[in-house]
């Protein structure tokens, strides 16, 4: 094995170990029963659920990367990339023609391999807990449009890189860096109008409170806002979200059909006020900066190589890469995603109050959201703070910028309960 390999092999180990003591960490905070300090706060049954479906997610995360390491070593130390190398060179085609040929079985392999995980993951784990609502059909339908969107969009970007793998020589790194970097702010800019909707329906939000109530916010704060959709996310699932899409002023947002289901005009204006708050901040755009820039650092003077058009160091390059950055999105993103969320709760407060409305919707919302509580581990393994920590620095926001000084009083009592106050 040659250093390259190495450094790669203790990279997934490094990886796989950390993840397994983050979870086993997580296993040990959970609780079954509600706590007394909860009553009234929290419904029994609904916490014992969300602490049994973390259980057994975090149980069935051990076994797929179990698998999928051991399969990953069992293919790598067999010969296995050797094989499917010496197999595709036989048919003797065009050196571009190969690498996308060689790669593509790869990925084809992978894809086997997850899919008995996905099924189960899907229909067993999810359906019993109540969130599935795909059926056999939409699941089916999903893997073909992924399968065609892989083709359309990944084999002609594949075909660029191995391109510059084949013939760029000492600077093919920086030109994959650049191709790729140009790939990521397209893909950005055309999943909302071509991508998204082959998945989806979004709908345009009829006319009522709630968008009149959406509408008004973003005119008060000078945000331009094209479109107001809603997302069939139910033909899926019962879970909820809402995210924005688009660039500069066609900024469009999607809300899930569950979530205005589920929550207050108060509570959807709190997301949107804290959506605003990253996009203001362009939480987005320092994301995108900092993946290009780890995926610069660990492709930085990697060479091209005539050996059918470089497919096997793409290979075992996109292998490292994938690796590193799941350590640094570990240690370093999250830290900073962490970061963004504090910052858009801040500015969320501080512009709700500003127009003249309330703050605490905000606040009632990540009540709701709390209900799988402190899930314990290691704080840098977290993209988002906990929930009763955000609510902790909402209310002291709050204060400051209002007359306020004190939450609501089942907030004040979620928050002494855990210790925040």
């Amino acid at each position: 094995m040659n250093i390259y390999g190495l450094i790669v092999l203790v990279t997934l180990l490094f990886g796989y170990l950390l993840d397994m003591i983050t979870n086993l960490l997580n296993l040990r905070s959970l609780k079954g029963d509600l706590p007394q300090e909860f009553q009234g706060v929290f419904d029994a049954e609904e916490y014992r659920k969300s602490q049994a479906y973390t259980r057994v997610n975090t149980r069935f995360g051990f076994i797929t990367s179990t698998v999928s390491l051991l399969a990953t070593m069992i293919f790598w130390f067999a010969g296995g990339f050797n094989i499917i190398d010496l197999m595709v060179r036989e048919w003797q085609l065009n050196p571009i023609f190969t690498g996308l040929i060689y790669i593509g079985l790869l990925i084809i392999l992978r894809s086997v391999l997850g899919l008995p995980f996905s099924i189960y993951s899907t229909f067993v784990i999810e359906e019993h807990f109540g969130f599935n609502k795909t059926t056999p059909k939409i699941f089916i339908l999903d893997i073909l449009k992924g399968l065609l969107l892989g083709i359309l969009l990944g084999g002609p970007l594949l075909a660029v890189l191995l391109f510059f793998f084949d013939y760029a020589g000492t600077y093919a790194w920086l030109y994959c860096w650049a191709g790729t970097t140009v790939f990521t702010l397209l893909v950005q800019f055309i999943a909302p109008t071509w991508i998204m909707p082959l998945f989806n329906k979004f709908t345009p939000m009829e006319d009522g409170e709630l968008r009149r109530a959406i509408t008004g916010y973003a005119e008060k704060v000078k945000f331009p806002l094209k479109g107001i959709f809603v997302m069939d996310g139910s033909k899926r699932s019962t879970k909820s979200n809402a995210f924005f899409t688009g660039i500069g002023r066609n900024k469009r947002i999607a809300l899930y059909d569950t979530l205005i289901e589920r929550h207050s005009n108060g509570e959807l204006l709190g997301i949107l006020a804290h959506e605003i708050g990253h996009v203001q901040a362009k939480h987005g755009l320092q994301a995108i900066k900092k993946s290009r820039i780890t995926s610069a650092l660990t492709t930085i003077g990697v060479e091209g190589t005539k050996t059918f058009g470089g497919a096997e160091l793409a290979q075992l390059t996109e292998t490292f890469e994938d690796s590193i950055s799941d350590i640094t999105s570990t240690i370093v993103n999250n830290g900073y995603s962490r970061s963004f969320e504090r910052q858009a709760d801040e500015a969320a407060v501080t512009i709700l109050t500003r127009v003249g409305y309330d703050p605490n919707g905000l606040v009632d919302m990540l009540t709701v959201m709390s209900r799988r509580l402190k899930p314990g581990g290691l704080d840098f393994a977290k993209t988002h703070p906990s929930p009763a920590s955000r609510i902790a620095d909402i209310c002291g926001v709050i204060g400051e910028t209002t007359e306020v000084t004190e939450p609501k009083p089942r907030q004040v009592r979620f928050l002494a309960a855990l210790g925040n106050i």
